[in-house]
């Protein structure tokens, strides 16, 4: 008890400095007084940490038309120029996904996806979205997700340690997810009325026509309530559409002056080569689909079909080397890699599918630089995975633990397979890390053991080590049990052994150790 009051002391310590630390700010789009624990540069620095791993996630850079993303860049910067923090390092990017999509990371870093524009009409459609994620940004609605998220952290690690949880790593482990986390969490209700409100403001002061964002709006609420593929993954996942924001930006629009542009040619005319091109993406996101029902025959056509009508995306030709591949035609694939990567070699998927495909063909240190190059663009399990296993393939047994280690802290099956690969490798060495012993004793004096598997795969012939020893650390006695197994993992077997009458053992003390283990395939 006196540990629990400790620590709750400690948490509540550390809750007052960050209070005392970061005191109340205003809200420089609002005006309202609110606490904040996180400044500036720290919002800054976690835009830039996690803007790029975040593009990769979300499909790479949209490179076939480059006018598409300099048409943005214009639109978007124009806006920002008209918030309260003008002053950021704003950055606009388009992503190469048919999701519909846009998001705001804290400091102004802004990306939307292909997906979104095309179902778009008008430059004033494609400010109010794009004047809402700079209002994300100007008004640290980011940056607020940041310091709930700091709060609940900081809430679960002092409770852990007040009921005397030591290990942690799960917990902090949460931190990495962050820039994820910072893109589908949904903003609050607040949020979300705030970046309609001034988003349209800054639509205002740039000369647009306000009505197109409550047409923008209209149609978010009908594809929501309609249910539309994709719209419900993408932009509805984290910002809700509601009949609410649509009564909210009819008011706006009656209340601020509206401009009179809604530049429906200029937006067609500098999208023409997207618009022109969505039959392509179509087949493409339908080969996707045929991978994913093991068709990849279907897939390879597809994938053909797009190339033919749009020869210069990468992703069509990366489509092409995931049929391929699946179908056990690994020299095509490569080929088929080795062109998308001609056409954009920033997108770490088409590095990591070539270094699996030339791993498949026994073609180590290739495979080794391109998944080594894949992890380079966005750190994965899967590279790992990869690495560790060709480091095997070349007897470099370190090398291939550190990337097991790396890969293990993954959860879903990748995860799953580097802990395997770690209990095949370190279970000779180190049993006590994949097997836990505790003991009582019984009703009749005998110590009962209980023996828990914690490895990714079944082990047996555990031998635990019991030993007495006397007030002035002398060995009394010493036993070694045997459980044979199999323990399949996450289960626990049990063992007695007598090691001296009860008062005895209750005299010296007992001490336990798994001294050896083996896994069972």
């Amino acid at each position: 008890m006196a540990s629990i009051i400790k620590y709750r002391g400690q948490w509540l310590l550390v809750l007052a400095s960050l209070w005392l630390l970061a005191g109340c700010s205003t809200n420089p789009v609002t005006g309202r007084s609110e606490l904040m624990l996180i400044s500036e540069r720290q919002e800054i620095s976690t835009g830039e940490q996690h803007y790029r791993a975040n593009q990769q996630l979300g499909g790479g850079l949209y490179h076939v038309d480059p006018e598409v993303t300099r048409y943005i860049q214009e639109v978007g910067h124009r806006l920002a120029a008209v918030s309260e923090r003008p002053h950021l390092p704003y950055e606009f990017v388009v992503l190469n996904t048919s999701v519909p999509n846009a998001w705001a990371l804290p400091g102004g870093k802004i990306a939307i996806n292909r997906g979104l524009l095309v179902e778009m009409d008008s430059e004033a459609e494609l400010a109010a979205v794009l004047a809402h994620e700079v209002v994300h940004a100007a008004a640290r609605h980011g940056a607020q997700r940041i310091q709930r998220g700091l709060f609940l952290n900081l809430g679960l690690i002092a409770v852990a340690v007040a009921i005397d949880e030591h290990d942690h790593r799960d917990l902090l482990l949460t931190g990495a997810n962050l820039g994820a986390q910072l893109i589908f969490a949904r903003y609050s209700r607040t949020a979300e009325r705030e970046a309609d409100y001034h988003g349209m403001v800054y639509m205002s002061r740039t000369g647009y026509d306000l009505q197109a964002a409550v047409h923008l709006m209209e149609t978010f609420v009908r594809l929501s309530e309609g249910r539309a593929r994709g719209w419900i993954e993408g932009l509805f996942a984290s910002h809700p559409a509601s009949q609410e924001r649509v009564e909210l930006n009819r008011q706006a629009a009656a209340e601020l002056p509206s401009g009179d542009f809604l530049g429906r040619e200029e937006y067609h005319q500098r999208l023409a080569t997207l618009m022109s091109t969505r039959e392509a993406y179509q087949k493409h996101d339908q080969g996707r689909r045929a991978l994913r029902e093991d068709d990849p025959g279907q897939a390879l056509r597809l994938a053909n079909e797009a190339i033919r009508l749009e020869p210069r995306e990468a992703l069509f030709h990366g489509l092409l080397g995931d049929a391929h591949r699946a179908a056990g035609r690994y020299a095509q694939a490569v080929a088929a890699y080795d062109a998308a990567i001609r056409r954009n070699d920033d997108y770490f998927q088409f590095w990591l599918q070539r270094g699996l495909t030339r791993e498949s063909l026994r073609q180590l240190s290739a495979a080794r630089d391109d998944l080594t190059h894949s992890n380079t663009l966005l750190e994965t399990a899967v590279a790992h995975n990869g690495l560790g296993r060709i480091a095997l393939a070349r007897k470099e047994r370190a090398t291939a633990i550190g990337h097991f280690e790396t890969a293990a802290t993954a959860t879903g099956p990748e995860g799953e397979a580097a802990r395997q690969h770690l209990a095949r490798l370190l279970i000779g060495e180190q049993p006590g890390r994949f097997v836990r012993v505790a003991a009582q004793y019984d009703s009749q004096g005998r110590l009962s053991l209980a023996v828990t598997n914690q490895a990714a795969l079944p082990v047996g012939a555990v031998v635990v080590q019991v030993e007495r020893r006397d007030a002035d650390n002398q060995l009394v006695a010493r036993q070694q049990v045997t459980v044979s197994g199999p323990i399949p993992p996450q289960n626990t077997a049990r063992a007695t052994t007598r090691i001296g009458s009860v008062a005895e053992a209750e005299r010296d003390g007992v001490s336990l150790s798994v001294v050896r283990a083996r896994v069972i395939e």
